[in-house]
């Protein structure tokens, strides 16, 4: 007997029924529309789950109905971890509740799925909470596990930062225009909280300069660049990074500006105009020097035309008083 049986049921012996079998007959009308609703919103969707051994109830479709959680989100994502052979692995953690506390925390579960099944596929350890952590921590993990597997490759200096090469001067004064090229992959484990791709271009760069700073000349650096590569690879410049440096190369290297050749030159003229000032200082103290010796002859020549003068009038006073006479006798 189908609901519409038992409703003509119902009216043809209402007269005949007592109130409490109505109410039953009522309350089993309700149920029944309401498991109908059921079966038509959530039918198809528990059906392919139980087909896949996804292990979900309809139960727990309406409570993700009811949580604002997108039902068919979380039954696609356990239906992948089931047929990938990660949902019954009991180290990933995958769970129909701690699917639905990732979406409801904002995070992309299926993303983190299908990061957990490439690095389930690729050998790497990683687990839901790890994935799940990275992934609400604003990281790609499906791109960092992809990376971790497939190496990529950092330009060095960076396209974005505007320059086209990496200005370096070895000991001998030359210049030399470099460019590298780093290969790095993604370390899980230092994910979260590791530094980002800048970090990495930024050391690389550093070292490279350092390297060939410290070289004699750029002859050397120019028949092996593999030694500033490998010396700046030895430094260990990855550490608490997100990233695992697996190479670096040098990709072009030109002789730029005989820098120390410059810097003597401007030095050999700016002692030379310190030579010519300090000559010139020289010259204007001689001839003030001249000058004064001038002055000095000139004042010296007054004073003896001025006692020259003097000679007369003595000899006057002394025919005067009759000294000049008496000397001359005696």
């Amino acid at each position: 007997m189908n609901f519409s049986q038992l409703l003509l049921f119902a009216q043809k012996n209402a007269g005949n029924l007592s109130i409490p079998v109505l109410a039953g007959i009522v309350v089993l009308v309700f149920f029944g529309i309401v498991l109908l609703i059921v079966a038509m919103s959530y039918g198809s969707l528990w059906f392919q789950a139980y087909m896949s051994n996804a292990r979900v109830s309809i139960f727990s479709l309406v409570g993700m109905s009811l949580r604002q959680v997108q039902a068919r989100v979380i039954v696609q994502s356990k239906i992948m971890a089931m047929q990938a052979g990660v949902d019954d692995d009991p180290h990933t953690g995958i769970t129909t509740r701690r699917l639905e506390a990732h979406y409801l925390a904002g995070g992309n579960v299926l993303g983190v799925i299908r990061a957990i099944i490439a690095a389930h596929r690729a050998g790497i350890d990683l687990d839901f909470d790890k994935a799940a952590a990275i992934d609400l921590a604003g990281r790609d993990v499906l791109d960092a596990v992809q990376t971790s597997v497939n190496p990529k490759v950092i330009d060095c200096p960076s396209q974005g930062s505007g320059k086209t090469f990496l200005s370096a001067i070895a000991k001998n004064g030359v210049e030399l225009k470099v460019r590298a090229r780093v290969t790095v992959r993604t370390n899980i484990m230092q994910l979260i909280g590791g530094a980002t791709e800048e970090t990495i271009v930024a050391r690389v760069g550093e070292g490279i300069i350092t390297s060939i700073g410290s070289a004699e000349s750029h002859q050397e650096v120019m028949k092996n660049p593999n030694v500033i590569s490998q010396a700046v690879l030895h430094r260990g410049l990855d550490a608490q990074t997100a990233f695992e440096i697996v190479s670096i190369d040098i990709a072009d290297i030109d002789v730029g500006e005989n820098i120390g050749a410059r810097l003597q030159a401007d030095q050999a003229e700016a002692d030379t105009r310190v030579a010519r000032a300090k000559a010139e200082e020289r010259r204007s103290f001689a001839i003030a020097k001249e000058q004064e010796m001038k002055a000095e002859v000139v004042r010296n020549r007054a004073l003896v035309v001025a006692a020259e003068a003097e000679v007369p009038a003595a000899m006057a006073s002394a025919f005067a008083n009759g000294k000049f006479a008496g000397t001359g006798s005696a």
